[in-house]
Order: C-alpha cells, then structure tokens, then sequence
C-alpha cells in the first residue's frame, strides 16, 4: 500500500540540513533523548524531500489561474486528471508517507516515555510537533481529494486521516480499516492535533522557523478555520497572535512575529526574519534537487532557473494590482538579458545555483490577511478589517494607492478586497488554489469553478503582455472546470485503489 513507505526517520536522497546523514533502526531510534531528536528531525527531512517543497507548492499554483506551466506538470495545469497520473500518485504517497512517520514517530516517543528515557513535558511537546504535522499533511490532501467544508458543512466524503502508525502487519491491517470519513471528521481531527500542539509544544530556541512551534500551530489554526467559515474562531487564534485591533502595527506576544520592513523581506533572508512562521529549511547541500526545488523551476532562464513556470500576465496586468506596488518589481522579474522570451517569473526563490531559499508555509502576513477577512465577513469592525489589510499591502504601495476608510462602499467590497490582495502577497506560495478550493461554494465570494486559463502558447514572446500601462487581457484558453465536474477534485490514485480494497469502493465519482 501506498502509506507503507516510511517507517523511521528515512527520507529522499537530499533531505534537510537538520537530518542526520543515515536513517536510524528501530531498535535504537527510541533508545535515548538524543536519538528520539534525531528521529523527529527525519520527519522534516521526509516532508522537504517529498512533498513540501516544490511539488506541493506547484501542485497549488498550476491548479489555478495566476501561474502558467509551459508545459509540465500539463495534466494538472490543463485539468485532465487520471487516476495513474504520477504528480497525483505522488502527491497521494508522499503526504501519506509524512502522515505515517509521524504515526509511527509518536508511538516511539510514547515508548521512550513509558521506559522514563523522555520526560512526560519533552514527550508531550515531540508529539506536538508530529501532530503540526500531521494535520498540515492532512489539510494538503482535503482540499485536493475532498469537496471544501463549505458544501454541506463537511458533509462530504473526506481523506482518510491516519493516526496509526503502519511498521506492523497488525498496524497495516488497522489501517486499512480507516476510511474516508466526512470532510468535517477530518476538520475536527486537524483541529485536535494542532490544539494539542499549542498546548504542549516547547519551542524550539534554535530553529525557530524550521521547526513547529506553538505560534506555528496556532497560524495554522487560522488557515483551518478560515477553510471552515468559522470566522469567529479565526479571530480567536489570530488574536493570540496579535491580530486584531485597528492599531496600524501588529506584533505577536507569541514567537514576537511581525512583518518584516519590506514585503521581500522573508524571501531575502528566509531562515532569519521576523515574519516567516514555518518554513521548511533548504540548505546547499541538503534540498529537493532541481526536479522540485522552487528556485529551479519557478527561476527565470537567464538566472539559471529553468523557467518552467511563468506569472500570467492576466495578475500581473490586474486592475487590484496598482502601478505603484513594489511587490512586482522585488518579487517578479522579468526575463530580459539572455535574448530569450521576456516572460515574467515568480522571484520570490532566488538561489537557482545552489537551491538554499526555504519554503516558505506560513507568514505572519497570512494570519494578519486570514484575520482581515474574518473580522470583515463578521462585520463587527470594518475600521479593523482595513488595519489588518492594510499592514500587509502598505508596506509595498505608495502612499497616494493606500487604501482609506472611504474606499469600500460596502463590506463585501472591503472583503474582496483582502481576496485580492492574498493573490498578489502569496503568489508562488502554493495558496491559490487553497483559496478557490474554500471559497468554491461561498454564495458571495466563489469563483464557481476551476477558473479558466492562459495557455503557455498565447503569452507573446516580446513580453508585450506585460504591461502595467494599458493593462491587456490575455485570452484564456483553457476551459474552467465547473465545480459540479468531477475533476474538481482529484481521484484516489490507481497504486491505491487496486491494494485498498476499501478505498477502492470510495473512489471519488466520475473516477
């Protein structure tokens, strides 16, 4: 089956800077504090090999519109899914491989606990940090292979969400035992995990952003929450961190995060800043490799990257994207110097030569937009819902494009608003799709389907379709996919399916 794959802390080939060079055996990876740290660190080294660092991001961009594959990954970017797709196979694998480890990382530390080689502080807060992880890997896989919380209030048919660890014929046969559950079982369980992480997590002094944290833990929450239109309870975790009022300034009393000067701050210097949350760490000699490193693949071609992936000129060029913003300028480059194509490229991932720029999942400026939304969609406080927007976007446009109160006549206006701008401060990030997924069957704010998109082919070569000036639409060729089709979401993969038999019989319809 498909979530036997890791059982220790083994990883890819290239794992992070925090993994130990060789996997420990199970007969020793509980044996003592030291090893159990070691062991943990394997989960993160899993999770940048596999699965969150390029692919996972990609995966979320070329679902939507505001990225453009110039022809790889083309089945996801064109919408023709199949179950013996390889990106979806992996996908599939990968995060159910980070699941797994987690599970079976978490019954180690309750046996190094049970033999008093881990106190029960230390061993609450190792499985605090399997936990984080656990319910982010789950969330990946829900809003590509479920219907969003909002259809039916979770009604629908979920993910299976694994919490036994599979190192064992009896672990294999209990969990072949799990199935899918409703979209609203695997919500509720996500949330479990991350309220245990807060609760336990001792954050860890010396890697402050490449490894969970309480603060990690509660961002997260927000972006669940928000997933959930649970608007009120976006604001209760955004509060303790900092997120609410009107005071123009936020700093979190949590981790001390605030936004850095300059929007191209976290990406500058990304394992040493004061908005990145939770990243994972990429180092010279310990990365995904050019087959999935972003800086590879979304880098411009006369920087070295391959430019596989460009910006559509379609966000570039939009009407919400005001002239003055820096956020083009320090974050898209246009390629201009190699003769080539003058495409415009995500800039956001800078070192194509040697792939250390970490991967960025959380920032600040994402609880501070989630918490924007939240506080505008209640409504309570339309004067806290611009302070929140406006911390983020002010930072790169120019005075005169500020936004003041007299700028939205309504609330709904104020709300696009925010929706707005997390396309332009998160592109490249892997939230679009997220957010179409969330906002699918929003009876305001949905953009109904998988959007329509720009063919790599329609983009002119002399760069003319950039152009901030006259702002050209591009035509977009490829058909949205309407949210009744069964491709909205994607399908179990065949690996699965045909070694599930459970599963098999759950297939996502149309599959």
């Amino acid at each position: 089956m498909a979530f036997i794959g890791v059982l220790l802390v083994g990883s890819c080939k290239k794992a992070t800077e925090l993994q130990p060079k060789d996997a420990l055996p199970s007969s020793v990876a509980f044996n003592t504090s030291a090893n159990v740290e070691l062991s943990v660190i394997g989960i993160y080294g899993t999770a940048q090999g596999a699965i969150f660092n390029g692919d996972e991001i990609i995966h979320n961009e070329l679902r939507g519109e505001d990225m453009i594959s110039s022809g790889f990954s083309p089945n996801i970017y064109l919408n023709s899914i199949i179950t013996t797709d390889n990106n979806i196979s992996g996908a599939w694998t990968n995060l159910y491989a980070v699941i797994n480890q987690t599970n079976t990382f978490i019954e180690g530390v309750h046996a190094a606990l049970a033999k008093n080689i881990l106190t029960p502080a230390a061993a609450a807060s190792y499985e605090g940090e399997a936990r984080f992880l656990r319910a982010l890997s789950h969330h990946e896989l829900v809003i590509n292979f479920a219907r969003p919380f909002l259809d039916n209030a979770g009604a629908s048919p979920g993910v299976p969400y694994r919490t036994i660890a599979v190192n064992t014929p009896d672990g294999l046969n209990a969990a072949m035992q799990v199935d899918r559950g409703t979209v609203k079982d695997d919500y509720t369980q996500m949330l479990a995990d991350l309220d245990y992480a807060e609760a336990n997590l001792i954050d860890n002094k010396s890697h402050t952003i490449s490894r969970a944290s309480k603060g990690a833990a509660i961002a997260l929450k927000t972006r669940i929450k928000l997933h959930m239109g649970d608007w009120a309870g976006v604001m209760t975790e955004a509060t303790k961190l900092g997120a609410s009022g009107s005071g123009g300034s936020y700093t979190s009393p949590i981790g001390s995060y605030q936004l850095t000067a300059s929007p191209d701050g976290p990406f500058v210097s990304n394992g040493h800043n004061t908005e990145s949350i939770f990243s994972i760490e990429n180092s010279s000699s310990s990365n995904s490799g050019v087959n999935t490193a972003l800086p590879a693949l979304f880098g411009y071609t006369d920087g070295n990257g391959r430019g596989w992936y460009i910006t559509s000129p379609n966000l570039y060029n939009a009407a919400f994207w005001v002239s003055s913003d820096a956020r083009r300028a320090l974050l898209q480059i246009q390629n201009t110097s190699d003769g080539s194509s003058k495409f415009v490229f995500n800039n956001k991932y800078r070192d194509q030569a040697n792939l250390t720029d970490w991967t960025p999942i959380i920032r600040y400026a994402e609880v501070l937009l989630n918490a924007a939304e939240a506080t505008s969609r209640i409504g309570s406080s339309a004067a806290a819902a611009l302070s929140l927007l406006n911390a983020v976007r002010n930072r790169a446009v120019a005075p005169g494009d500020q936004y003041t109160s007299t700028s939205f006549p309504t609330t709904s206006a104020l709300t696009q608003a925010i929706l707005n701008e997390r396309r332009i401060e998160f592109a490249g990030e892997g939230l679009r799709w997220p957010d179409i997924h969330r906002l699918s069957k929003d009876p305001i704010f949905s953009t109904g389907d998988i959007p329509a998109k720009v063919s790599y082919t329609d983009v002119k070569s002399d760069g003319s379709n950039y152009d901030i000036v006259n702002r050209p639409v591009c035509r977009s060729k490829i058909a949205a996919v309407p949210y009744t089709d069964h491709r909205f979401v994607w399908p179990f993969p065949q690996s699965e399916t045909i070694t599930n038999p459970l599963l098999s019989k759950e297939q996502n319809p149309g599959y």
